[in-house]
């Protein structure tokens, strides 16, 4: 990696966990992170279960549209986090690729994306520690 690390989230939709993930990461890495985030199938809207959960720990997603997964956003990225898509994720050697098992919010109300959002928060935790070496 050169210069700022970069991340891609990518899931089915591009409408709830992923989009949640780089609401997240753009958040807490305060800049220091490029944040990514596509589908292999996106939707017309985000998830609106997960815009108000999100609203709910100060974060607003209201404005993010679901974008479609292409190969330029792999290669771009150092770090590819998928979220159910499956074979549909291009691969290329050299990046480091981490598969996130979440259960999918879509159809689902904010009592059920909660602990969706909170597990994705503890990860997107983990990853920052794991990109941003920690300061003296």
């Amino acid at each position: 990696m050169t210069g700022k690390p970069s991340v891609l989230f990518v899931c089915v939709h591009n409408a709830g966990r992923s989009q949640m993930a780089a609401a997240f990461l753009t958040t807490l890495s305060n800049g220091e992170i490029e944040v990514r985030s596509a589908g292999s199938q996106p939707a017309d809207k985000v998830n609106p279960s997960a815009v108000e959960a999100m609203a709910e720990v100060g974060i607003d997603m209201s404005a993010e549209i679901p974008k479609v997964l292409t190969t330029e956003a792999v290669k771009e990225s150092d770090v590819v986090i998928t979220m159910g898509c499956g074979d549909e994720c291009p691969y290329f050697p050299g990046k480091r690729y981490e598969d996130w098992v979440l259960e999918d919010p879509a159809g689902k109300g904010v009592d059920s994306v909660r602990p969706i959002r909170d597990e994705i928060k503890t990860r997107v935790e983990a990853l920052i520690a794991s990109l941003i070496p920690a300061s003296a």
